[in-house]
């Protein structure tokens, strides 16, 4: 199993989430597992983009148990990464348009012969 080390960002998720540095090490590891499990693969952009959103979703599960939890609700995070990559998908999706576009211009005036 990809045992990697954590990302630097898990101690601000955790501050944020409020839960200890060491809560947040376990979740992130049970998040790669079973980003692991879903995708069949220990690398690659889906492992890591399902890691990350589960991680996010776990913690989130996790803050709402914290001991004070109704006092001061922990900020939603999960919400700003699933923004995030479609934001990144739609300006791929764009380029993907752009370039079929130019493509398609420049078959219209310069067809190519076909052979017989």
């Amino acid at each position: 199993m990809n045992r990697m080390k954590a990302p630097k960002i898990l101690p601000w998720i955790a501050r944020k989430a409020g839960i200890t540095d060491e809560l947040a090490l376990k979740l992130w590891r049970r998040a790669i597992s079973e980003a692991e499990y879903l995708t069949g693969q220990a690398e690659g952009s889906e492992y890591w983009s399902l890691a990350l959103e589960r991680f996010l979703a776990i913690v989130e599960d996790e803050a709402g148990k914290a001991p004070g939890y109704g006092l001061t609700p922990a900020p939603q995070t999960s919400w700003m990464w699933r923004h995030q990559t479609r934001m990144s998908k739609l300006s791929l999706l764009a380029a993907q348009n752009a370039y079929r576009f130019w493509q398609n211009t420049w078959d219209t005036l310069y067809p190519q012969k076909k052979a017989a």
